[in-house]
């Protein structure tokens, strides 16, 4: 009896043993499953934020190349604006030197007139000559010249023909009279010259 008694309390300790050791066993089973379900998590969540850093990336993108088309558009915008400013500053006058053409005519057939009757039209011719040329001053001011047109090729761009003249001399179509004077504003026809043109020639 007292051996049995004393077998007793040790195969109790073996059993606790084994238990705790079962105990421990799947307590280490739990941890592990639970790292596993928390490295899966991670993963997981990892892959969430490269899909929002890839989203991000390129919203970022379509957002700087709508940025750097609207600025082209608007320095573009900025450009145009500025040319039709300059052009209107150049051209804005065309209409009013249009009219005083017919003023630069009449000084200037008044000029030959006189020049035919010098002798007794000094003064006068010397008048009308620097009221002229104070009216040339003003028109180079703005812009505005006189065509050369003597002895040059005819050209429809600038010239208007009233007449053609047998003249073997000159080559085929060469200006050799000019009946009213052509005038350009900067780099614009503002009167076409109505010339005489040479025919017969070379």
């Amino acid at each position: 009896m007292s051996k049995n008694k004393n077998k007793e309390p040790e195969f109790a300790e073996n059993i606790a043993e084994e238990s705790q050791e079962k105990n421990q066993d799947l307590a280490a089973e739990s941890m592990v499953e639970e790292n596993l379900e928390e490295n899966a998590e991670m993963q997981d969540f990892s892959q969430v934020e490269k899909d929002n850093i890839e989203a991000l990336r390129l919203e970022n993108a379509h957002l700087k190349d709508e940025y750097l088309r609207a600025l082209a558009e608007s320095e573009n915008t900025k450009k145009r604006c500025a040319q039709e400013i300059e052009k209107n500053n150049k051209y804005a006058i065309s209409s009013f030197a249009k009219n005083l053409l017919s003023v630069a005519d009449n000084l200037h057939r008044a000029i030959e007139a006189a020049a035919q009757n010098a002798e007794n039209c000094q003064d006068l011719l010397k008048g009308v000559e620097m009221t002229e040329a104070e009216l040339m001053k003003v028109f180079n001011k703005h812009g505005i010249t006189k065509m050369e047109v003597m002895d040059k090729h005819f050209d429809p761009n600038f010239h208007q023909v009233i007449q053609e003249v047998e003249d073997k001399s000159k080559p085929n179509g060469t200006v050799i009279a000019e009946l009213q004077t052509g005038y350009m504003i900067n780099d614009r026809i503002l009167r076409e010259a109505m010339v005489v043109v040479s025919k017969g020639g070379e």
